[in-house]
């Protein structure tokens, strides 16, 4: 365990602590958005702790790969990174507002459509 004062030796991006808390989830959540919190705290943390830059590096490689790889292969990544904005926006979504929430849906539907796409064919 590292002390606070000790910050800058923590493993992960120095100087770029864990978001604070006493709440590990969102209050009066049911039993799947709690279980759903909870398995994904450590990957969380894991992206946390990795530079800024290399998930959407990673995702935008994805949706490349996905745009230009024929059918099936195109369509797995493609689906890999609906998946990742369908769990980003599952734990954000109650503290987002209307105005927030419209443009992952419409990006989760867009990269949906163009996997769909790509298992038909085209």
């Amino acid at each position: 365990m590292f002390s606070p004062e000790h910050d800058d030796e923590r493993p992960g991006r120095p100087g770029h602590p864990l978001p604070g808390g006493d709440c590990p989830h969102t209050p009066g959540a049911g039993r799947f958005r709690r279980a759903v919190e909870r398995r994904s705290a450590v990957p969380l943390v894991w992206l946390h702790q990795r530079p800024r830059w290399q998930a959407p590096l990673l995702l935008g490689v994805l949706f490349i790969v996905g745009l230009m790889a024929p059918g099936p292969i195109g369509a797995l990544c493609l689906l890999l990174v609906a998946m990742f904005f369908v769990w980003l926006a599952f734990l954000t979504w109650p503290t987002l507002n209307r105005q927030q929430k419209i443009p992952r849906v419409l990006m989760t539907m867009v990269v949906l459509l163009l996997a769909t796409a790509r298992i038909l064919g085209f």
